[in-house]
């Protein structure tokens, strides 16, 4: 498999990012969509509209809104196995808004590909 990356959508998108995949339910505010350059915008493999509110990008609440996206990604088997098959050939770029870069949803779904 080949390695993923997580980036945040307003960096500057670039040749070796490999297949950029942007996992929010919500366009990201001020991203030109040509800009953002992304291969695909996968609104369900990201957290549910009910955990992204819930969670509202609250340091304290990461643990619990990790455990929760896991079980949400239990249930998104096969848009797991297609991330997967993607991996096996391109490095993959996990993209996302928050402005956090220590407690998202890219982190949360990198250490479940890489750990299912």
């Amino acid at each position: 498999m080949k390695r993923i990356i997580t980036k945040r959508i307003y960096e500057d998108a670039h040749a070796n990012d490999g297949y950029r995949l942007l996992i929010d339910r919500i366009w990201p505010r001020g991203v030109n969509k040509d800009d953002a350059a992304l291969d695909e915008w996968n609104k369900t493999i990201a957290p549910s509209t009910d955990l992204r509110k819930w969670f509202d990008h609250d340091d304290d609440k990461f643990d619990k809104f990790s455990k929760k996206y896991k079980t949400e990604l239990k249930d998104q088997e096969e848009g797991i196995k297609r991330l997967n098959q993607i991996r096996e050939k391109h490095q993959l770029c996990l993209l996302y808004g928050a402005k956090n870069q220590k407690s998202n949803q890219a982190i949360v779904l990198k250490d479940y590909l890489e750990n299912n």
